[in-house]
This record gives C-alpha cells, structure tokens and sequence, in this order.
C-alpha cells in the first residue's frame, strides 16, 4: 500500500488509516499524438514526506500469517469499495467455482459462486469474475479463491475514494506553470518557479500586421500539458470542461472541499481556483482579431529537468480553428460559471462571454484552418483535420450563454454524435451541456433529442460491459494512445445516462471503470501514482523523474496499455493490447500522464461519491 503525503490531501495518509472501520481514439498511433517526447536521454505538518511499501506481486500471507508462493491472479480494486457499490473481482479461471472474502483477523465473512468462465480478447486471459456486491460492512477485507495467493487487501466504507480525488484534481496544483510550489503546500514536492511566461514571442505561423513576427506577448499561468512543460489550447479544452463540469454537477460536494493550495480558504471552492488558474491563462491566448493560438511552446522538448532549470525562449504558434473553437466553447462555459461569483471575480464573467463571441466570429470566417507543424517547431501538434465536433460543441456553448437560437441551430446542424470524448472528438461535451442547463429552455422536441442521444451512448456502453469477461467497457479497439482517459471518459458518458435516467445499471457499469485504473486489469498496477499496492513509479512526467525524490507526483493517472509501442522502449511484457505497458520514463506512449487524462478520473470519482 502506498503511503501518501499527509500535506497533499488532508490528514488521512493510508488506506488502514482512512478505513475506519472510446468509443476509441484516445490519440492517434503516431507519435504526433503524444504531448511528450523521450528525445532526451504529491493539511498536515509540512515536514510530512512520501513512503512507500511495495506490493507482493507473487505471494501473499495467509490467514495463519504463513507466505505462500501461488500466483497473484486474482485482480481487484486495490482501494477498495464504496458499501452500496458494485464489488466485483476477476479471477484467472483455475478450475476454482468459489471464492471467500477474508477479513482482517483471517475469518470467511462472505463466501460466493464465481461466474462462468470466459477469455477477454484484449489481454487473451480465461478469468472468471468473484461478485461480493451484497456485501456491505466496512471493514478492511482479503479474496481467497482456491490455488491462487489471496488478493491484496482493500477496504470497504463511505470514504475510500475521498482522498484518490483530492488528489486527482491537486495534481493541476502540481503542473502550474508561472508560480513557485512551496512546501507547506507542495510538501516534498516543492520547486522554483518556472516558466513565467511575460516574455512570449509570436511565431512566424502566428504573425500578422498587428502583431509581426518576434512580437512580445505575456500568457502566464496555465498547466504544464503533460510531461512536457508545454501549453495546449486544444488539450486544456477537453480539460477544463470536464473539470468545469464536475464543479457545475457535483456543486454541494465541492462547496467546502479543501485539498490545500494557496488558494484554500477564500471565498471560492478549491476547484473553481484551481480551474481560473488556467482560464485565466487561456483568456491570453486569444490574439486582437478574436483567433486563438494553438499553443505556448519552446522549439523543442526540454530534456530531464525541473521547470526552472529550461530557460529557452517560448512561442505563441499559429492561430487555428479547433484551437479557437476548443477557447470560445471554455470561455462560455466559464462565463456561465462565473456569474454566481462576481464579487470574486468582478467582470471575468462578461469579459468571458465576449471573448467566446468573438473567438466563433473567427472561427466561423476561419472555419478550416488545421494545425500545420512548423519546420522549427517539434513540440506536441494535437492536429486535427475535422471541425464538426468542435462545431457543435461551441454552438452549444454559446447558445447557452446567449439564448440565441442561431446557436442551437448551428450545433443540430453540425450533426456530430456525442461519441465517448477525447481531446480531437468534444462533440458530446455540447450535449452534456444542453442535457443539464437546456431543459426548459429548448423546445421539448429538441431537448429530448439530446437526452435521446446521450442515453444511446450510455445504452451502448453498458451492453459492451455487461458482455465483458472482465466487466469493462473497454474492447480491444479502445486500447489507444490513453486507453485509460478513454475507459475514464466512457465512464462519463455512462454516468450522463444515469444522471439523466436514474437507472443504477449505468452508475455500476461506470463503476467497473474505477475498479479498472485501481487495479482490476490485466496489468496487476493501480493506475494512479500513490494510491495502491503497485502503482506507477517511473512515470514520463519531467518534475517526477528530475527532483530526485524516490515517489513520483500523486494523483496522476498515467495513459496506461497499448499496443502501438511507439516509443520502442525495452521491457514490454506483452505485445497484447490490454497488458502492453511499462513502468518507465522511457515509456511515454503508455506511462505518461496528462491534463486530459486526469480530467475524468476527477469527475468519475466526484460522481461515484455522489449518486
């Protein structure tokens, strides 16, 4: 079990201690995709630091205390489980039909049938599933199937997921760029300033008679993309949205939710500070002709060192229309957000909303203009050749904060599908928006065409669960570039059809996507640093791997398996879509992590905590 830094997320540090008692297409299979690149060679005491214990990957005590040497194959949520949650575990099929769960003085509390056996295609495992869902005393358990070593402990209450959040959405705290993190808020994980980002030169791509090549702008604050210290307009779109989306539908949760940054105890929940801190930097993307630019970026990846240490000379770079679309669909958004806090922020709501305006005028006279990578640049490109989805997005949007219904009729218009969400398809985050705010302001027709589809999307999902071996809605097509992001996002949209029906069989299928990035996969890892008995250690994040501090920055959710290995990094253990992955820095195509990819695993969590 990890123990993680006290400072990071309130004075629960470790599981015993807080027990108590794509639809695919995640990114593409060329390294384009990636935000990173290996070309060069986480409100307590803050003198709390990070330890770790490490997990036994092929053998376990049993309940006389005694180690056994049996294969670890019994693949389980390595946190735990909410009480009234589903509780499912995958078994490899032994011959074995029943299992036990054990609790913490070695005694069977609950004893069950295992499923059927039956071979996911992903990772080519016969497995069977162990499901103790009726189970509900809190308490700290074991799974014990016979001819296998019993599984890692887990917990079961109310609270098991409370700290995987708050340090899901403090892990933006931990890529800000343009601010030193000090330690009563960083912890161990302190570090100068980097990247002010006052001194921004437009490139030649970007140029025009009002701002000529060379010329200087200031676009401070913002978050580091990914590993990389770069800034992506396309990616902090899907990003901020989704985080946004969490604030508008999860309110009350967040009200008083405290995860200590500089910003906890005003008069704004931490969330909503934490989001500002990138609008804020978004708003200066936006050149005086109301285009936006693509990214702020240096010429090339800075190798293996902390933000203050890389010093070259940034970039504003081309201006094109999924940047300008992904800006005016967030400015909206932020606008509508922002009108019950003005005396926090006195005008930003007005400005916002003009600003989205005018970013659609742009794109609308600019409606195809695709990210070309220039010659001297070699940082992320997040190219994207198709607009419809960014369309309807930022028509949806914009009708919602104008009550125009030129707006809306532009989004049907565009007729894009709300598709499971990345960062080059945002079609359906319009359709998130209008399902929650648009009742009573569409027509009763078009409103239920919107809902309509949005339970289609989770209708399709939940039978893609349901007839998993595994009981995921991730198929073989879905082990991308960011397979992870793309389960958590899946979870999303199952979670829009539960919010919109009230159907408790969308709620437990996106469940089974948490119990996935926890531990209930074909690679034994809890996805996200610091939280589980094996997680990720050598992720491709700068910061971790340069401080010289043994455990990486907690909270990520690293992009998890695939089988593109386009990095070509050794020690692969399988070349199968669901168990291609490496712990390493050298493997950014699957052990990044990324501001996207965290996006929905905050919102996943704040959903489950609240259904």
């Amino acid at each position: 079990m990890k123990i993680i830094n006290a400072l990071i997320i309130g004075s629960c540090v470790s599981l015993a201690a807080c027990g108590g008692g794509s639809s695919g297409g995640q990114g593409s299979s060329s390294s384009s995709s990636s935000s990173s690149s290996s070309s060069s060679s986480s409100s307590s005491s803050s003198s709390s630091s990070s330890s770790s214990s490490s997990s036994s990957s092929s053998s376990s005590s049993s309940s006389s205390g005694v180690v056994n040497n049996l294969p670890d194959k019994i693949k389980v949520n390595q946190l735990g489980f909410l009480p009234n949650a589903p509780k499912v575990a995958v078994v490899a099929n032994t011959g074995a039909t029943t299992f036990s769960l054990i609790n913490a003085q070695g005694n069977s509390v609950f004893s069950g049938n295992l499923s059927a056996p039956a071979v996911w295609e992903p990772s080519q495992e016969n497995v069977r599933k162990a499901d103790f869902s009726s189970f509900t005393t809190p308490g700290t358990y074991r799974l014990r199937v016979a001819g296998l070593a019993d599984s890692t402990s887990f917990a079961i209450n109310a609270n098991v997921f409370n700290d995987l959040h708050d340090a899901a959405a403090k892990a933006y705290y931990f890529n800000r760029a343009s601010t030193e993190l000090t330690a009563n808020f960083a912890g161990v994980w302190a570090r100068p300033a980097g990247h002010p980002d006052t001194n921004v030169r437009v490139h030649s791509s970007a140029a025009t008679a009002t701002r000529p090549t060379n010329t200087v702008i200031s676009a401070p604050k913002g978050w580091y993309d990914a590993g990389d210290y770069n800034k992506y307009i396309v990616n902090s779109g899907i990003s901020t949205y989704t985080l946004l989306a969490a604030f508008e539908h999860f309110r009350s949760f967040y009200q008083n939710r405290s995860w200590n940054i500089p910003e906890s105890g005003n008069a704004v929940p931490d969330l909503l500070d934490e989001i500002m801190w990138n609008v804020e930097w978004m708003e200066k993307m936006q050149d005086t002709d109301g285009g936006v630019y693509h990214k702020l970026t240096t010429q090339n990846f800075a190798g293996e060192v902390m933000p203050h240490q890389t010093t070259s000379q940034r970039y504003v770079v081309q201006k094109t229309t999924a940047a300008t679309l992904n800006f005016a669909a967030v400015m909206a958004v932020a606008s509508r957000v922002l009108a019950g806090y003005e005396a926090q922020f006195p005008g930003r709501s007005q400005a916002y909303a003009s600003a989205a305006v005018r970013a659609w005028t742009w794109a609308k006279a600019n409606a195809n203009v695709p990210y070309r990578q220039p010659t001297d640049i070699k940082t992320g490109e997040y190219g994207d050749l198709t607009f419809k989805d960014e369309f309807a997005w930022a028509a949806a949007e914009l009708y919602l904060q104008t009550g125009q219904q030129t707006y809306l009729n532009e989004f049907f218009a565009a007729n894009a599908s709300p598709d499971v969400p990345w960062w080059g398809g945002v079609a359906a985050l319009g359709y998130i928006s209008l399902s929650t705010h648009g009742e009573g302001r569409m027509s009763g027709s078009d409103y239920n065409r919107v809902r309509n589809a949005l339970i289609g999307t989770g209708d399709y999902l939940k039978g893609l669960q349901a007839a998993s071996a595994y009981g995921v809605s991730l198929t073989v097509q879905d082990f991308v570039w960011g397979s992870n992001s793309g389960g958590m996002n899946q979870a999303m949209m199952l979670l829009q059809a539960y919010r919109l029906t009230g159907d408790r069989s969308y709620y437990n299928a996106a469940y089974a996507m948490q119990d996935y990035v926890l531990g209930r996969n074909a690679t034994d890892y809890s996805f996200v640093t610091g939280f589980g008995h094996k997680t990720p250690m050598d992720i491709h994040h700068r910061q971790s791997v340069a401080d010289n501090i043994e455990d990486p920055v907690p909270g990520f959710l690293v992009g998890g398996p695939h089988d593109g290995q386009q990095d070509a990094c050794p020690g692969y253990p399988s070349n199968l879509p669901a168990k291609s992955f490496v712990d390493t820095w050298c493997s950014y195509s699957t052990n990044e992590v990324t501001i996207n990819w965290n996006a929905p695993l905050v919102y996943v969590t704040a959903a489950l905590l609240n259904p």
